[in-house]
């Protein structure tokens, strides 16, 4: 079976910067271990505003930063900064910008109240990690995609990077998990999502109330394999992945989840060139 050899983690959460979840702890220990399997790695993650960057020893990484993007006609400066976890050998990327991470909590402000921009946060969050791996000239065979705010990098990797030597041969897996957002993103949100290789007609099941499953359903329509991550996750999202024929992974206990994980990326990395042998 082909192996996939470089591996690029999208994630929400990563402890010990922000307090421990499932997620977060997943996003910690993960990319640990798949590098440890001797895979090459890459793990990005928002800079949430509750980050303590002198504590965490996050610095800014200038020949990456300083490009501009622009989402519902505005145009978002996206800084990059970096830091490492040294007892794993792993360096975390961050995407930051003064709009929507440097003073902002994560789902939530304060009060426990969702963010009215959470849809315009994910857009600049996925766009911004891609946009920083092809400043690398890294070219990732699997990409690994955890929670909500990193739902709309399969559509991209698919539809407007699709030509990009970087994604060009990616293979993109979602985690899917029980933590999500209450409030519905705005109507519009779908047509936010227009950029040159993405028409309407990719993103027409998108229709109001756009609540996390219809996200979640997106970011199946154009992955290439599906992770149960949490135990009780919707089962709807698990037959909506299995009836479009994607490879789902069924959830599996923290002590056995980064073997099974391993394998499945040579799976799904796989399964282009059996498709190719069987034709």
């Amino acid at each position: 079976m082909a192996k996939a050899n470089k591996v690029l983690f999208i994630t929400q959460e990563i402890t010990p910067y922000v307090s421990e979840s499932e997620m977060a702890l997943a996003g910690r220990n993960l990319p640990q271990a798949i590098q440890e399997k001797g895979r090459e790695i890459r793990t990005f993650m928002p800079k949430w505003g509750n980050i303590n960057e002198r504590r965490n020893q996050l610095h800014e990484v200038i020949r990456l930063s300083g490009m501009n993007l622009i989402i519902d006609d505005t145009d978002h400066p996206l800084i990059i900064k970096v830091a490492s976890i040294q007892s794993a050998r792993m360096q975390v990327y961050f995407i930051d910008n003064d709009d929507y991470f440097q003073n902002r909590l994560q789902a939530t402000d304060e009060n426990g109240e969702e963010y009215e921009d959470n849809d315009d946060r994910t857009i600049f969050y996925a766009r911004g990690v891609l946009e920083t791996v092809k400043k690398l000239r890294w070219c990732p065979d699997i990409i690994h995609c955890h929670g909500w705010i990193s739902a709309l990098a399969p559509l991209y990797i698919k539809k407007a990077y699709k030509d990009e030597p970087s994604f060009r041969n990616s293979k993109v897996i979602i985690s899917l998990y029980e933590d999500h957002f209450k409030q519905p993103f705005h109507p519009d949100f779908a047509t936010k999502l227009l950029l040159k290789g993405i028409a309407k007609k990719d993103v027409a099941n998108l229709k109001a109330p756009i609540d996390y499953n219809k996200l979640c359903q997106l970011a199946i329509d154009y992955c290439d394999g599906v992770v149960q991550q949490s135990q009780h996750i919707d089962e709807s999202l698990l037959e909506y992945a299995r009836q479009a024929g994607k490879p789902v992974l069924e959830y599996r206990d923290p002590v056995s989840f980064a073997d099974a994980c391993n394998d499945f990326y040579d799976q799904v990395w796989g399964e282009e060139e059996e498709d190719e042998e069987a034709e």
